[in-house]
């Protein structure tokens, strides 16, 4: 970031007419070759402007503009290369870090406006499986990247609590349930019907008739279903409490589908008055042919509601509610074209925000290459990958390090934290393949990797045995530390990145290169040596334990301080 600024501040007097500060870092890039320098300004986009070859552009603004605060600057091709002044510049980075702590990458952007982020969602009477573990880590990161810019974030987890499966779950219920079965192991039992309801439902199809039947009354506040519902509610909620704390991830809000049963008819009554709506074989919907979509379905024929009447009202009352600045809903991509509807349909009702809420979309989790499915019974439980992932990081922890004292805690962080951390590296529209064995590697690109650079860097600090003196000169000349020193430089630019792309990915790709480069300069390095370099050594460790300590913290990671 500084030498990005050093760039800006050079260029800006000369380009301020054709481009701003922020197209000019837009367009700062890091060199292939480090010999060139260690930040470069392309000058294509010039070309145009002052109708002359890029070569030419380049030289003539660097013999114009101000070049004191850089070692060299030079011209290869189209590009302005710049090497920086390494001892100004380390002494100013590590001094900057070390001044602010956690608050380093901090940013008042957002100014405390607000954020609802819908994230998570499990069904009720279904157990939390791997399936649920993207939209909750992804929506988790999200908030702590906002927060860290300074937005109001409201964690909601829209349950969902609501719909004909509840039809199909009563009628299987009363038909071959048992109370005390349900009683003694809730959410598996529920399970175990629901995949017998769809089983003997494809020879018997008129049972379906009887889930809408029996859903078309739990929604006519039918006692009998109504009591069913909550307890089967009740019971899966203790299920997800369970597996949200080994996550640690709480939420702001639980109200989920059934929240806005009293919420519809408004919209629906709006949808009407204003003639956007209309009846089609008895049906209400909205044609949005003319936004090249499908019609969004709003009222069935039978007049039940569907998930589209349940999202409009779920839109107004958290516009209404929370004014939002943004509405995030962390849903797979496979929804893609419901919140498209969603958003057009918004839009004929005049309802401008519609425009700040974002469908953040993300790819599916594989299991030696199948997708996860409930309806089947082919159901992989988030609470025993985790609970396996904890084993794992224990029979590493005991062969590395034995006498650890709190070995239970520190393999419950880093099991975890391999599971989370391997999902958010994966850019989140990609779809990704999951093997425990792969994950839980103190090697590779992976969660236990960073977090035992962390731990590794913390050590070398206990060992330092003193304080770093916040008025000495930070200054390094070595190419290990250099580069290491670039890139903790980086990590403001990687949070606002990642806050713009609603990307975790950013972060996690971000914390393994800062910790494959830390490595390199601990390899080939004697830190604690004493000479008149041991200071800025040894902040160089400092500052790395708090640029990568925050990043985990951002993915929603801990980073444990031994391992």
């Amino acid at each position: 970031m500084q030498g990005k600024q050093q760039i800006i501040d050079s260029l800006l007097p000369l380009l301020e007419e054709h481009m701003d500060a922020k197209e000019i870092e837009r367009l700062i890039e890091v060199p292939a070759n480090p010999e060139h320098g260690d930040l470069a300004f392309p000058v294509f986009s010039l070309a145009k402007t002052f109708r002359k070859a890029p070569n030419l552009i380049a030289q003539d603004l660097v013999e114009q503009m101000d070049v004191s605060a850089f070692d060299r600057v030079v011209v290869i091709g189209p590009y302005i290369n710049f090497l920086l002044n390494r001892f100004e510049s380390s002494n100013q980075i590590l001094h900057n870090i070390l001044a602010q702590g956690s608050n380093y990458g901090a940013a008042d952007i957002g100014n405390q406006k607000n954020v609802p982020i819908d994230m998570s969602s499990p069904n009720i009477a279904k157990p939390m499986s791997m399936g649920h573990l993207r939209s909750t880590v992804i929506g988790n990161s999200l908030g702590y990247i906002l927060e860290k810019l300074n937005y109001n974030v409201i964690r909601i987890n829209h349950l969902g609590d609501w719909g004909t499966q509840f039809g199909k779950l009563i009628v299987a219920y009363k038909k071959w349930g048992n109370e005390e079965a349900v009683t003694a192991d809730p959410v598996n039992e529920l399970v175990k019907l629901y995949v017998d309801f769809h089983d003997k439902a494809e020879h018997d199809p008129s049972l379906e008739d009887e889930a809408r039947a029996a859903f078309k009354n739990l929604e006519e506040g039918d006692q009998e279903m109504h009591q069913l519902w909550t307890w089967f509610k009740d019971e899966s909620l203790k299920e997800f409490t369970r597996v949200y704390d080994m996550l640690d991830v709480q939420f702001d809000s639980y109200n989920g589908e059934a929240f806005y049963n009293d919420k519809m008819q408004a919209i629906i009554d709006e949808l009407a008055e204003k003639g956007v709506s209309t009846i089609d074989n008895g049906a209400t919907i909205v044609d949005l042919e003319a936004e090249n979509l499908p019609p969004a379905l709003i009222k069935k024929s039978d007049g039940a509601t569907l998930y589209m009447t349940r999202d409009l009202a779920t839109a107004y009352y958290r516009y209404n509610t929370y004014q939002f600045d943004q509405s995030l809903y962390v849903v797979g991509n496979e929804q893609s074209n419901h919140f498209k509807q969603l958003k057009a349909v918004l839009k004929r009702l005049d309802r401008e925000w519609a425009d700040d809420m974002h469908h953040i979309p993300f790819g599916l989790i594989t299991l030696n290459g199948k997708k996860l499915s409930t309806r089947k019974g082919k159901i992989v439980l988030l609470e025993n990958v985790l609970n396996e992932a904890i084993e794992l990081a224990m029979e590493q922890i005991v062969t590395k390090n034995p006498d650890l004292e709190n070995k239970e805690e520190v393999a419950h962080q880093v099991g975890v934290g391999a599971v989370v951390f391997h999902d958010l590296k994966t850019d989140r529209l990609n779809n990704f393949d999951f093997n425990l064995e792969e994950v839980v590697q103190f090697e590779g690109e992976t969660g236990p990797y960073v977090q035992y650079t962390h731990a590794r860097a913390h050590s070398i600090l206990e060992k330092f045995h003193g304080e770093i003196d916040t008025q000495a000169i930070l200054e390094i000349n070595d190419n290990y530390a250099w580069a290491v020193v670039k890139k903790l430089d980086d990590y403001p630019m990687i949070v606002q990145q990642a806050a713009n792309r609603y990307e975790p990915s950013v972060v996690a790709k971000y914390v393994v290169q800062l910790a494959q480069l830390f490595n390199k300069y601990y390899g080939n390095t004697r830190i604690l040596d004493e000479d008149d370099q041991i200071q800025a050594r040894v902040a160089i460790v400092k500052a790395v334990t708090i640029v990568l300590k925050d990043g985990l913290t951002l993915l929603g990671i801990k980073a444990p301080n031994k391992m």
